[in-house]
């Protein structure tokens, strides 16, 4: 006989569903600013806070609501009522069982929590904006130490990925194919990730904190690496912004390039 699906799986699906669909609905910039009037990015903190099955998929909510210039309120709203304080757990330890991750993967677990402090760091400023900096000076930089530790390892991951990308035959395929699966194996590998990391190093190490930029150089050198490859990185990632005439996209890619100028 078919075993009927428990009560509670059956129950976390219909949770992640709800969640899901919540996430579509703030894709519709209209959506966020009901989001925020209805109190969305404070149940989503709470949540947070918790630390129940409702976890992993209010990251997943605040990684949409945060995101672009259609998110600018929900992140100082986000900060004011101290969600940085949730936020900052998930940063520095990935729930070792999948259980604990409600389903995600290590990787997409550390994408929507890199993906929200990358957000915040675009879209907060003044006070705001030093709060979420201070949090990568507070405990003797164990922030950064942490945050250097994901850039190594994702770092590793789509280094491994590009050696097997040179390694494997490429006489079936035309250029153009070549280029689009080599792209998405290094995905795959985690380079979006790897992208927000770097994005968040370049954002702190630039914010005019010495220690902060000492900490990062002192700890790149230890495992023998250098700045370099940060750079490399987001100098790939603005090409991949594109040309467009779109103002707002143009105004990021002068806004990183800025960056990785003071590197």
């Amino acid at each position: 006989s078919t075993r009927r699906p428990s009560r509670s799986s059956t129950n976390e699906e219909m949770v992640h569903n709800l969640f899901d669909s919540l996430c579509l609905s703030l894709l519709h910039p209209a959506n966020r600013e009901i989001f925020l009037k209805g109190e969305g990015v404070e149940l989503m903190v709470l949540m947070l806070r918790e630390k129940k099955m409702s976890r992993p998929p209010a990251l997943k909510v605040l990684n949409f609501a945060l995101q672009g210039d259609e998110g600018i309120n929900c992140c100082a709203k986000f900060v004011d009522v101290y969600g940085l304080r949730s936020l900052f757990p998930c940063f520095m330890k990935t729930p070792g069982k999948k259980v604990k991750r409600g389903g995600f993967t290590e990787l997409e677990w550390v994408e929507h929590v890199t993906s929200i402090v990358s957000h915040l760091l675009r879209n907060c400023s003044g006070s705001q904006l030093q709060r979420i900096v201070n949090k990568f000076v507070e405990d003797d930089h164990l922030k950064v130490d942490r945050l250097v530790e994901l850039h190594l390892y994702y770092l590793g991951k789509v280094r491994e990925a590009d050696k097997e990308i040179e390694e494997e035959d490429e006489e079936e395929e035309d250029e153009g194919e070549r280029e689009e699966r080599a792209y998405m194996k290094r995905l795959d590998a985690g380079l979006f990730t790897l992208q927000r990391l770097d994005y968040i190093i370049l954002s702190v190490y630039t914010a005019g904190i010495g220690s902060i930029s000492e900490r990062v150089k002192q700890l790149l050198n230890l495992k023998g690496e250098t700045i370099e490859p940060i750079r490399e990185v987001m100098n790939e990632y603005v090409k991949s912004l594109g040309d467009g005439e779109d103002n707002k996209t143009n105004e990021e890619k002068q806004n990183i390039q800025s960056m990785v100028n003071q590197l």
